[in-house]
């Protein structure tokens, strides 16, 4: 037997969720059993526990995009028994039991080997949020943008994607600005080494299809409004990487910028990622995130306070990354 959060639909159409002790027969099938030691709370995790999004397709479900554990029992000759690893996305969450559990089976190509400097905390830590925000990163890198071309906009910089972006970025160089609807949060981000923290709102009003041409780059979790200011003030042959919507769906720019201007915009997908680009963003990160800062920006919460917590996080009360401590089991 093994615990996990597990979410129910109800006889009225809703869900339920709490924490219930399952058997190990009831797992999913795949090539590889994780003891799972850490998770992480993201935004779609949040909407898939507390049902404001449709992220649940299959029922009953575990959440957790995130997991990081050892490898308990394997049929796979690319794994080994005891041997760390990392999930992140793949379905897990949606139509895969996820990470909010005690043990997971999956597919061996869903799984990462843990890379050295990191630890299955810190690598919680960043989760899904730190490797789409590499993702980000690898993306300007990719598509030429460098810290001499000037600064480079992150949007909803107190989350999980936007702090580790900030902190990302600087880290290479780059003269970050950073966006955000909290500018009580400057010192924190600040610390992680943003250059300048704007108001959101400069972002949200309406706007001229074209912008005075201030940003080189730049990373946007928001979509909607905020998205197309975004492409407004971008320089000529500029780019902007797409990963987010949690400021809406909708798009209502123009073709100015990518007409006028050339630039360029990247969509980011973190879920179905390619397992080779998968693998080389976790060893880039393992080898760039200052993990003092890293630390800075980290809390844990246990696996029982997930609900609380998603509540938490969509009503703009929790900035950085939350890990989730799974209970170990004897």
């Amino acid at each position: 037997m093994f615990e996990a959060l597990y979410i129910e639909k109800t006889a009225e159409g809703g869900q339920r969720v709490g924490l219930h002790a399952l058997s190990d027969e009831t797992l999913p099938q795949g090539d590889v059993t994780v003891r799972v030691q850490w998770s992480s709370l993201n935004y779609k995790d949040a909407l898939a526990v507390t049902g404001r999004g449709p992220v649940v397709r299959a029922w009953p479900m575990v959440p957790g995009v995130d997991a990081a554990g050892i490898v308990e029992q394997t049929t796979s000759p690319e794994f080994r028994v005891g041997q760390p690893v990392v999930l992140n996305g793949c379905g897990a969450g949606e139509l895969h039991w996820g990470g909010y559990a005690q043990r997971l089976r999956v597919p061996a190509s869903w799984l990462v080997p843990l890379p050295a400097g990191l630890d299955a905390f810190q690598a919680m830590a960043l989760g899904t949020a730190g490797f789409t925000a590499m993702l980000c990163v690898m993306a300007l890198e990719r598509e030429g943008v460098r810290p001499v071309d000037g600064p480079v906009l992150v949007t909803g910089a107190t989350g999980g994607v936007g702090s580790v972006a900030v902190m990302l970025l600087a880290r290479l160089g780059y003269e970050v600005a950073a966006v955000t609807g909290r500018l009580e949060e400057q010192p924190y981000l600040q610390s992680l080494g943003a250059h300048e923290v704007l108001p959101r709102a400069l972002f949200e009003a309406p706007l001229r299809p074209l912008e005075k041409a201030r940003w080189a780059g730049a990373v946007d979790v928001a979509g909607g409004h905020v998205l197309a200011a975004v492409c407004a003030g971008m320089r000529p042959q500029g780019v902007v990487t797409a990963c987010g919507l949690a400021g809406g769906m909708d798009f209502p720019a123009t073709v100015a910028p990518f007409i006028l201007r050339g630039v360029t915009l990247v969509g980011i997908d973190s879920v179905m990622c390619p397992r080779p680009l998968r693998q080389t963003a976790w060893q880039r990160l393992a080898e760039l995130v200052d993990l003092e800062r890293l630390a800075g920006l980290s809390r844990s919460v246990p696996l029982a306070d997930v609900p609380q917590a998603a509540e938490d996080l969509l009503e703009s009360r929790l900035k950085g990354r939350i890990v989730v401590e799974i209970p170990q089991m004897a």
